[in-house]
C-alpha cells in the first residue's frame, strides 16, 4: 500500500490531512505526509467548555452502562486493526508486527474497562460511634487530558481513557506533534462506536492537534481536572509543577533506564532473545527498551560474543515491509543524541560494535541506523543517562548485591529484570532489597508490559500508574460517608459536648 493509501484506509481524506501549518513526516523514508491544522489557545479553551459539559451528563450514565461504549470501541477497534496498526507504523516507524501489537493492547483494555465498569468497589466501614455506618464511595472526577508520546501513539490513550470513561470522565487528548494522525484516526474509530451506542453526550472524546503551548492551555486549565501525561522526565517536571499548583490531579509516566541482570544460572538461550527484543525493538525508541545489560563475569564474554553475532544479521529496513525487526529513529534529532552518547561512551573507555547510520542510499532523508553494544568499564553518567536509540551499555558484575546495586543507581525506575534460575536470586530481587522499579520481571525482558498490571515507575519516571490493576481510582475522586441511624448523637473520639 502506498502511504496515501493508508491513510484512507484509516478514513482521513486529503482535505481532513491538508491545508494545515503543522507538518507530518514519516520516519519510514522521511517524506510528508500530512499537512494539518492546528488548534489555537481560544480553540483548546472551548475545547475544555465542551468537555466540561459532557461532564455534567456522562457521569449521570451507570458505570456499566458507560462501560457499553467502551465495549463497542474494542469491538471497532478489532475491525479495524489492521488499517490503524499501518498508521501507526507508517507515523512512528515502528514495525508493523508491533504497529498491530499497539492496537492489541488497546483491543485488551477495553475489554479489562468493560469489567471494571461493574467493579468500582467502594468499602464499608466500621463506625467506633454506636447506630452509625460508614461507606467509601468513588465518584466521577472531570474532564481528562490525555498528552502521549510519538513512540506509543495510541496505547497510553487508551491504557488512560477506557478507565477514564467506564469511571465517568470526559477525554480530551493531545496526541505528539509528531504522531497527530493516529490520534485523528482512533477519533474516526471512537465516533464509531459513539453512533452505535445511541445516546453518549457530545464531545465524549476531542483531539487537539498542536505542538507544546496546546498542550500547556490543557496543563494550565482549572478546569481540567486529571493531566495524564507520558514523555520526557523534562517534560513530566514540567507538567506536574504546573498541575500541582492549582491543585489539579497528575499522573505522569516518563522516562526509564531500564536494565537486565543475567545470573550465571541463567538460560542464555532465552535471555539472548530477551535481550534482543527489549533493546532493539521500536529501534530503542520504548520508555521500557532494555538499555543496561548487567552480566556475570563468568558469562560475560560468552553472552556478548552471542549478542555481537545476532546484532549483526538483524534485519534494518522498511517497517511496513515483512521480516524487518529493525524500523527507523523518529528524526534527525535522534540519530543526532544517539551519535553524541557513543561518542561520550567512547571517551569515557567504552567500546562500540554497531551504531552506524544504516541505509542511507536507499532512504537518505530517514534515520536508519544499526544498533549498538557499547561495553563500559563501569556505569558512567552517559550510562545513567536515558537515550531514546538502540544502544545497550553492557557491564560486568560478581555479586548478586552489586548487580542490584547497579541498577537502581540511575535517576530513573521504570522497569528492570532478572534472568535466573536460582530461586533464592529471583527472590531477593523481587523484595523490598531488590529492584527499586515499578516494573520487575524475572525471566522475561524489561519490555512488552500486559495491561492486566498497572503501568509506571518511581523517581524520575514520575510515580504514575496508568492502565490494569487499581489504577481507576485515579479517574475518580474519593469520598467517605458517615450515616447516623440511631436517635443519639455520640461524637467521634468520646468527646463531650453537651449545650
Amino acid at each position: 500500500m502506498t502511504f496515501a493509501e493508508i491513510l484512507k484506509a484509516a478514513d482521513l481524506s486529503p482535505a481532513e490531512v491538508q491545508g494545515g501549518t503543522l507538518s507530518v513526516r514519516t520516519p519510514v523514508d522521511g517524506v510528508e505526509i500530512a499537512r494539518l491544522k492546528t488548534h489555537s489557545e481560544k480553540d483548546v479553551h472551548a475545547i475544555i467548555a465542551s468537555g466540561m459539559k459532557a461532564f455534567e451528563v456522562w457521569r449521570q450514565v451507570p458505570a456499566p452502562r458507560r462501560g457499553e461504549l467502551v465495549r463497542l470501541l474494542g469491538e471497532e477497534l478489532r475491525a479495524e486493526k489492521e488499517n490503524l496498526g499501518r498508521v501507526v507504523t507508517l507515523e512512528c516507524g515502528k514495525i508493523l508486527q508491533e504497529g498491530l501489537g499497539e492496537v492489541q493492547e488497546m483491543i485488551d483494555i477495553c475489554d479489562f474497562a468493560v469489567g471494571l465498569s461493574r467493579q468500582l468497589y467502594g468499602l464499608t466501614i466500621a463506625s467506633e460511634r454506636p447506630g452509625h455506618a460508614m461507606r467509601e464511595t468513588w465518584h466521577p472526577m472531570g474532564v481528562c487530558a490525555v498528552i502521549t508520546a510519538f513512540n506509543f501513539p495510541v496505547a497510553p490513550w487508551a491504557w488512560n481513557a477506557a478507565l477514564a470513561l467506564v469511571c465517568g470522565d470526559p477525554v480530551i487528548w493531545k496526541p505528539s506533534e509528531k504522531t497527530p494522525l493516529s490520534a485523528l484516526a482512533v477519533l474516526k474509530i471512537f465516533q464509531k462506536a459513539v453512533k452505535k451506542f445511541g445516546d453518549a453526550p457530545d464531545n465524549l472524546l476531542q483531539v487537539v492537534v498542536g505542538e507544546r503551548d496546546t498542550g500547556e492551555v490543557l496543563v494550565d486549565s482549572p478546569d481540567v481536572a486529571i493531566v495524564s501525561a507520558t514523555g520526557s522526565t523534562r517534560m513530566g517536571r514540567a507538567v506536574g509543577v504546573k498541575v500541582a499548583e492549582r491543585f489539579g490531579r497528575c499522573i505522569l509516566e516518563l522516562g526509564g533506564n531500564n536494565a537486565m541482570i543475567v545470573a550465571p544460572s541463567a538460560d542464555l538461550e532465552m535471555a539472548l532473545r530477551a535481550i534482543v527484543f527489549s533493546a532493539v525493538g521500536t529501534a530503542g525508541q520504548r520508555c521500557t527498551s532494555l538499555r543496561r545489560l548487567i552480566v556475570h563475569e563468568s558469562i560475560h564474554d560468552e553472552l556478548v560474543a552471542r549478542l555481537k553475532k545476532t546484532y549483526s544479521n538483524l534485519p534494518i529496513g522498511d517497517p511496513l515491509e515483512d521480516g524487518v525487526l529493525v524500523g527507523p529513529l523518529i528524526d534527525q534529532a535522534a540519530a543526532d543524541g544517539m551519535k553524541r552518547a557513543l561518542e561520550q561512551a567512547i571517551s569515557d573507555g567504552g567500546t562500540v560494535t554497531g551504531g552506524q547510520p544504516a541505509l542511507a542510499g536507499q532512504f537518505p532523508d530517514a534515520q536508519y541506523v544499526q544498533p549498538a553494544i557499547v561495553e563500559m568499564p563501569a556505569q558512567t553518567d552517559i550510562v545513567r543517562h536515558e537515550t531514546f536509540a538502540p544502544i545497550l551499555y553492557v557491564m560486568k558484575y560478581k555479586t548478586l548485591a552489586e548487580a542490584i546495586d547497579l541498577q537502581n543507581a540511575v535517576p530513573q525506575g521504570l522497569s528492570s529484570c532478572i534472568f535466573s534460575t536460582d530461586v533464592r536470586e529471583t527472590e531477593e530481587f523481587l523484595s523490598d532489597i531488590g529492584s527499586d522499579c515499578g516494573i520487575a520481571n524475572v525471566n522475561i525482558g524489561p519490555s512488552g508490559a500486559e495491561i492486566g498490571g498497572a503501568f509506571g515507575g518511581e523517581k524520575d519516571t514520575g510515580g504514575g500508574r496508568e492502565s490494569g490493576s487499581d489504577a481507576w481510582k485515579g479517574y475518580m475522586r474519593r469520598q467517605t460517608n458517615t450515616v447516623n441511624y440511631s436517635r443519639d448523637l455520640p461524637l467521634a473520639q468520646g468527646i463531650k459536648f453537651e449545650i
